[in-house]
């Protein structure tokens, strides 16, 4: 064999080897990057279809602020049972429950391990509503009359004490659970509901329909409670405490702009919640954004005093049959600083 075939030869091997070389050296860094580039899988449980109560998380997913931390955030309404359940099963890491629901799963027969670990909103923004025209203007009216409601543990309690306070008698309550029904309902089917000030009165005033309504935390300030909270299980704050603080602190900075920028912020929820009119969710959430952080200047920050308060009612009122201390049932130390 000739010299410069030899050479060419030797050649092209050298080349393909490096070629070969090259091309193992690109696909590991590419799979080095992929690796890099994978973000950490969050779930997030409502409490119920998605509207302005959450419109902070929603604008953590638009707007980047999960992705920007390694977060890839699934927001999923519940389709299974309670939320709460749901979490503390570990069908999803973190979920939307209320003060109630967590002081009852902490203190049953069968404890749940979950944890509040934010508030959405500062001040409890529900009460009981009316038709103007029937004029029934306080828990002293209630009398002879029908409370449509959804049988929560609580809600008795509520009913209980509002009406013994305004010197009324419970037991001529009539009490019957929602067929599902809005607030037309209120006109000929029933005398009460419980309304959510953010959503159930603007439904009305959008649709020209008067109402009486009645605030609860005015009604008795133990009832001033946290509602909603984000939940998490016990396990998730053990184990993974660097991605809890990384999802509280994408969706403090959502809650953040919702309140600085209502409308846009309205318009980013509806892309989520599409069945909702622009009008609505603009008018839910220029209310709301004056109630997230209600005096406070830390997002989600919640108090000892606002947990003992409620907790103290739950007891009297024989919903729970023993006090939890307040630091069993909820945590800031995951909230950004």
């Amino acid at each position: 064999m000739k010299r410069n075939t030899i050479l060419s030869l030797i050649t092209v091997t050298l080349l393909s080897t490096s070629l070969l070389l090259s091309g193992c050296g690109t696909s590991s860094s590419k799979k080095q990057e992929q690796k890099q580039a994978k973000k950490e899988e969050v779930t997030v449980i409502l409490d119920y279809v998605a509207n302005t109560n959450h419109t902070g998380m929603y604008v953590a997913l638009d707007q980047g602020y999960y992705d920007e931390l390694g977060l890839d955030v699934d927001i999923v309404e519940p389709t299974e049972g309670a939320t709460a359940t749901l979490i503390a099963v570990g069908k999803g890491d973190f979920g939307i429950s209320y003060q109630e629901d967590v002081t009852v799963a902490r203190t049953s027969a069968d404890p749940l391990p979950i944890k509040a670990i934010a508030t959405l909103i500062q001040h409890n923004t529900s009460g009981f509503a009316t038709y103007a025209d029937k004029k029934i203007e306080s828990p002293k009216d209630f009398e002879g009359k029908t409370y449509s409601g959804w049988g929560g543990p609580g809600e008795e309690a509520v009913l209980k004490a509002i009406m013994a306070q305004n010197g009324a008698d419970y037991n001529k309550l009539n009490v019957v659970i929602s067929d599902g029904s809005g607030f037309e309902a209120l006109k000929d089917k029933v005398d009460i509901m419980w309304f959510f000030e953010a959503w159930d009165n603007v439904k009305c005033k959008l649709n020209d329909f008067p109402i009486n309504y009645m605030e609860l935390r005015n009604l008795d300030e133990r009832l001033d409670y946290y509602t909603p909270v984000i939940i998490a299980n016990d396990d998730t704050l053990k184990n993974r405490p660097e991605m809890t603080k990384k999802f509280l602190a994408a969706t403090a900075k959502g809650y953040q702009y919702a309140i600085e920028h209502p409308e846009e912020s309205a318009k980013i929820l509806q892309k989520y919640a599409p069945d909702y009119s622009i009008d609505m969710l603009t008018m839910s959430q220029e209310y709301l954004s004056k109630k997230y952080m209600e005096d406070t200047t830390k997002w989600g920050e919640m108090k000892d005093r606002v947990w003992d308060n409620y907790t103290d009612f739950l007891v009297e009122y024989g919903v729970i049959d023993q006090k939890i201390p307040a630091k069993e049932c909820y945590t800031n130390e995951f909230l950004p600083n």
